[in-house]
């Protein structure tokens, strides 16, 4: 169990953490035909725009309601309308999901108010599903903000249905790629289960080439989808993120759960396929013993190179657990940890301490590491201290291919295990004939030879 210690600097030197309102926009991208906005002013958004667009490297909608001195002043209610009903008579959504941002939290814009007023003067946003959950960017970070927005879609769209014993809900955490949501999804319809995933990126941001334009997300969990969660039989969330959500569906629909904390490594998966297959009563695939026995091997061919390893890790505080566990099942040493919020993670975290601070606190404790393991913005760090990175969450924006980079799954782990052995294997120092220099007898000894060779 790891003790959190809190940084008291006055002001985050580059920063790790990212905001509540960009959390909640990634879960709401998971949603088809569905528009993000920002309840704020367009700086806000357009900056979580960039992040976005450079770490999938895709078009995302996302829209804001502009507000600027007089209007944060004022109150947001006629920025807020004007927004609901351009974006509905221009790229028609089915949703329509806002989130909030400092601005207008400081102001104290009562948004859930304001919507129940818009509906009445605007009959024609009767059929737009309105979505809202507050974030504001000055307290949490990017895990509360997806953990609210997951809460908020199930509150508002989820009511109980008759169970259906072959169907569960999938509540993916926020560091999931497209490509762990669709191994997940792969395992458990191998059990002859069904699946709702919620949210569904890798519907929305799986880098696939549209055959048609609209102005909306692009695929994801429908609002079909997203209503038939209350008649699953199971919820499995992934990371303690989605411990909100899985409650808040227990409470609509009582849905039993269980929160994987995370599905990196071998231990965790083998429970995973041990509820599914209590779920659905069915035995385990051949095929997942096959990839268990491949993890396995993976692991010992590449703890040569992890076994005895010191490690600085920052990250948020799901992929933190997810990343820094196999690490040490692999024979690392967490040596540096750094987060941004306070989450029931870190108690399971196999290191002493965790920071919840910024990227100058993991290069202060990273100088005797052999290995730094963050998001693209550690790069200047790695580089200063002549060290290895491992770039992982989010943004990734100097990698391509981020959504089909798999760590979940006994294959996600063993592409993650191979993905830091080989990182370490490049830094490994090769001897030459040079670096054991002959003393001067062993040199004349020989000369000699030689000389009574050549005679």
């Amino acid at each position: 169990m790891a003790s959190v210690i809190e940084s008291k600097k006055a002001c985050a030197v580059n920063p790790l953490k990212m905001s509540q309102p960009l959390g909640a926009t990634l879960a709401f991208l998971g949603l088809d035909a569905c528009m993000p906005v920002m309840h704020g002013s367009q700086g806000c958004t357009s900056f979580g725009l960039v992040l976005l667009v450079r770490h999938f490297k895709e078009a995302i909608p996302l829209q804001t309601t502009a507000m600027n001195e007089v209007t944060s002043i004022l109150g947001g209610y006629d920025n807020l309308e004007a927004a609901l009903i351009n974006i509905r008579s221009r790229a028609a959504p089915k949703v329509i999901a806002i989130c909030s941002t400092g601005l207008t939290e400081t102001k104290g814009d009562d948004v859930e108010g304001y919507l129940v007023t818009a509906r009445k003067r605007k009959p024609e946003l009767a059929d737009t599903e309105i979505i809202y959950v507050s974030t504001p960017d000055y307290v949490g970070g990017f895990e509360d903000g997806y953990q609210h927005a997951i809460t908020a879609i199930v509150r508002t769209l989820v009511k109980p249905l008759p169970v259906n014993t072959q169907q569960v809900t999938l509540l993916p955490g926020s560091y999931l790629s497209p490509a762990d949501i669709d191994e997940l999804r792969e395992i458990i319809e191998a059990f002859g289960l069904s699946v709702i995933v919620l949210p569904d990126i890798s519907g929305s941001l799986d880098g696939h080439i549209p055959p048609d334009w609209r102005g909306t997300t692009l695929g994801g969990t429908t609002l079909e989808q997203i209503r038939t969660a209350g008649a699953s039989a199971y919820t499995l969330g992934v990371g303690e993120q989605t411990r909100e959500g899985a409650q808040t569906l227990l409470d609509i629909a009582g849905t039993p759960f269980e929160i994987f904390e995370r599905l990196t490594g071998l231990e965790v998966n083998d429970r995973l396929l041990q509820k599914l297959a209590q779920i659905s009563g069915q035995p385990v695939p051949a095929k997942y013993r096959r990839q268990r026995s491949q993890l396995l091997d993976a692991m010992l061919d590449s703890h040569f190179y992890t076994g005895g390893i010191k490690v600085a890790i920052a990250a948020e505080p799901d992929l933190l657990l997810a990343v820094g566990s196999v690490l040490v099942d692999m024979g690392a040493e967490l040596h540096c940890c750094v987060s941004t919020t306070k989450s029931a993670s870190h108690a399971l975290l196999p290191a002493q301490q965790v920071i919840l601070g910024d990227l100058e606190d993991l290069e202060l404790g990273a100088a005797d590491c052999d290995l730094l393991i963050t998001h693209s913005h550690g790069r200047q760090a790695a580089q200063r201290l002549a060290k290895p990175l491992l770039r992982i969450g989010f943004p990734v924006f100097d990698r391509i291919g981020n959504a089909h980079r798999r760590m979940v799954g006994y294959r996600g782990t063993m592409d993650l295990v191979f993905e830091v052995a080989n990182l370490m294997l490049d830094h490994v120092e090769h001897h030459h004939a040079g670096d054991w220099p002959l003393s001067p007898e062993a040199l004349q000894a020989a000369a000699s030879v030689t000389a009574l060779e050549t005679v």
